[in-house]
């Protein structure tokens, strides 16, 4: 899975005389839509995507020839049809297949959700998940893309890039502050990456969002690269840093291992 954790993934335009910018834009339309932004009408995406209207319209009523959006009146919004997209790279993913079992047995065993996600740019992206049995605030599908600074999976794919990946990421990412323990200092990130890279895991303590505690390990492929990271959360106010250590890592690490046993017969 060459290229999964690599935040200078996406081809600039200048890199390739190919490069076709009615593609990128038509794909910078799409992205607009969101679960903050589910309905959007022209004029607001003329102004998300830095569009002008004309461009803008042509490449929505394209669109919604194409079945990836619908309109509505003045409003325009994501059809199923581009779950197609999502769904045509997951089922190319061996990881997925190869995780699933896995993943299932250590919800089971901790009782608490699993989550597996790869590196896109300075977010991660979740490839796979088992929810808790559990209530908890955090409403996570396939899909769903997190800051890479502010949790456990993110500090792992972070602490697996090349050196000069990893300082191309901190020279450059908004480490936003999303409670009053989010690490946004990048030379204190710099030090907890290095932290992570050197113990195999990462912890996160409500940085992300209050109440919430999550490890992560790295899943690598046989030349040992990190290609994905798993993890467990779980309310604070149910478990402790103590127990995430010392009950909840080890069922981690052994199951991250494993994973990376078969992907390295695959990868």
């Amino acid at each position: 899975m060459p290229g999964v954790n690599d935040p200078a993934g996406a081809v600039e335009p200048n890199d390739r005389g190919d490069f076709v910018t009615a593609l990128q834009r038509g794909l910078d339309v799409l992205q607009t839509f969101s679960r903050a932004n589910p309905v959007l009408t022209l004029t607001q995406v003329a102004e998300l995507t830095g569009l002008s209207r004309g461009t803008a319209r042509r490449l929505l009523h394209t669109l919604a020839q194409l079945g990836y959006v619908r309109q509505d009146g003045r409003e325009f919004r994501l059809t199923a049809r581009v779950l197609n997209i999502g769904y045509a790279y997951l089922s190319a993913l061996d990881l997925v297949e190869l995780s699933r079992d896995e993943m299932e047995s250590l919800g089971q065993a901790t009782g608490e959700s699993c989550s597996i996600a790869v590196l896109d740019s300075t977010d991660v992206v979740y490839v796979a998940r088992v929810p808790s049995s559990r209530i908890m605030s955090t409403a996570l599908g396939l899909g769903s893309r997190l800051p890479a600074h502010a949790t456990s999976l993110g500090r792992v794919l972070l602490a697996g890039l090349a050196t000069a990946d990893r300082d191309s990421y901190l020279a450059t990412a908004a480490l936003e502050a999303f409670t009053g323990h989010t690490v946004t200092d990048s030379a204190a990130l710099r030090a907890e990456l290095e932290r992570v890279r050197t113990q195999g895991w990462a912890l996160i303590d409500q940085e992300l969002e209050l109440g919430v505690r999550a490890i992560a390990a790295p899943l690598r492929n046989r030349t040992g690269c990190t290609v994905a990271a798993m993890n467990v959360s779980a309310p604070a106010s149910r478990v402790t840093l103590d127990s995430m250590r010392s009950e909840l890592l080890p069922q981690l690490l052994a199951a991250a291992d494993r994973i990376s046993d078969m992907l390295a017969k695959q990868m």
